[in-house]
């Protein structure tokens, strides 16, 4: 069998990925650069036909595959985007595909797997749950398990996103990864290391199922006893036990992501790019504000793009009212004629939009002492905010900002 993370292989790999990948150019984000001091590329794998960079990893698995192993049919654990890749995989080889992915996975990514023809079963919390299921059913059925992560093969194919950002950007000094079990993060480290041993690589993990750190440190694969994070794709307990070595070797610095901070990034790609990135792949924009350079060329991989409508809707709520674009306020009025329309009157004036009132008289006992009104708006801005707040304290009305209720 052929030896993987060689640069032959690697070579072998960005030709035959061509056939079901997209080439992602790097796009120069002037927004990002300027926020955090250095020069920022982006590496938009979220394009891709599957929504996500899993599709080099998979399709170059089973194209060294022999014709015996792919007519058994493939299984695979994926929380998404490797389950489209296989699946994508598997349709262009004409081979069956069954795909156990975890209950909490979002039914896009559910439906997008079954498109392409597999067969997908839903099993356990998490990923690992998921995966412990899927090699019972390749013992019991006879399938090729195809690991999302775990596997030279699949990280050669991954690392194909390395020699596409050294191609077209010889002198990037430092690329940004997103870790989950840390397929992609071995590929591309090993091969930029290769080819250039002064790129840096930091690769970025959720705080809440930061396996690949809590592993460095113990110097071996350990096992999370529970992940906690919106970014579902790298919800992962314990990083690959064969890649393991080449992560030690060759990532550079661990940068952790709390999940408010993907919210606030989930805003800046749509308002600034145009671009809806998932969770997992927003990973590398939250962490180029925890940089300690300056002045570098840096590439943040996206590494996916396939997040369900309702998600999206919460995570646009949420983000805007940690920008504080929406903010609530309590205050108490007297119960007299013409206070609410006052009030109105003097957001107006401020160009605030109300989005929510609720005016309740039962507050207190003594109704003609005052009303309770609660109100919820959207503005420009902190500063807009605190004019809106300071008109309204000058009015008299002393408002009170409490929890955002959507």
């Amino acid at each position: 069998m052929k030896e993987m993370l060689t640069l032959p292989a690697f070579e072998e790999a960005t030709e035959v990925v061509k056939n079901a990948a997209t080439e992602t150019k790097l796009i120069y984000s002037e927004y990002l650069s300027n926020q955090c001091g250095n020069k920022v590329y982006l590496k938009p794998e979220n394009t891709q036909v599957t929504g996500a960079y899993k599709i080099r990893g998979a399709y170059y698995k089973i194209s060294t595959l022999t014709d015996e192993e792919r007519a058994k049919g493939l299984v695979t654990a994926s929380a998404g985007n490797h389950a489209q890749g296989v699946a994508y995989a598997a349709k262009v080889y004409g081979c069956k595909a069954v795909i156990v992915m975890p209950t909490t996975t979002p039914l896009m990514k559910v439906n997008r797997t079954k498109s392409y023809g597999a067969e997908v079963i839903l099993k356990g919390d998490v990923y690992d749950e998921a995966a412990a299921y899927a090699k019972k059913l390749a013992e019991e059925k006879g399938y090729t398990f195809i690991h999302p992560f775990d596997d030279l093969a699949v990280a050669t194919g991954q690392g194909t996103i390395a020699m596409e950002i050294i191609k077209e950007l010889p002198l990037v000094d430092y690329i940004l990864v997103p870790v989950g079990g840390g397929g992609l993060a071995t590929g591309v480290s090993t091969l930029a290391k290769m080819m250039n041993p002064k790129i840096k690589i930091i690769a970025v993990e959720p705080a809440g199922a930061n396996c690949l750190q809590e592993s460095l440190k113990a110097g071996k694969p350990v096992t999370l006893k529970g992940v906690n994070t919106i970014a579902d794709g790298t919800a992962v307990k314990t990083p690959g036990k064969v890649i393991f070595p080449y992560l030690q070797k060759n990532i550079d610095d661990i940068i952790t992501i709390e999940d408010d901070e993907l919210v606030v990034a989930f805003l800046d790609m749509v308002e600034n790019h145009k671009m809806v990135v998932e969770n997992s792949g927003l990973l590398t924009v939250a962490a180029l504000k925890h940089l300690k350079f300056k002045d570098k060329k840096v590439v943040s991989v996206l590494s996916g793009g396939n997040m369900d409508i309702i998600t999206m809707s919460s995570v646009v709520q949420h983000g805007l009212i940690k920008r504080e674009r929406i903010f609530s306020i309590s205050t108490l009025l007297p119960d007299k004629p013409g206070e609410l329309v006052n009030v109105a009157n003097i957001i107006a004036q401020k160009q605030g939009n109300v989005i929510r009132l609720d005016h309740n008289q039962f507050v207190t006992i003594n109704r003609s002492a005052a009303v309770e009104l609660k109100i919820t708006l959207e503005c420009f801005g902190p500063e807009h905010k605190r004019e809106i707040l300071k008109a309204l304290s000058d009015a008299g009305y002393d408002p009170k900002e409490t929890t955002v209720s959507m």
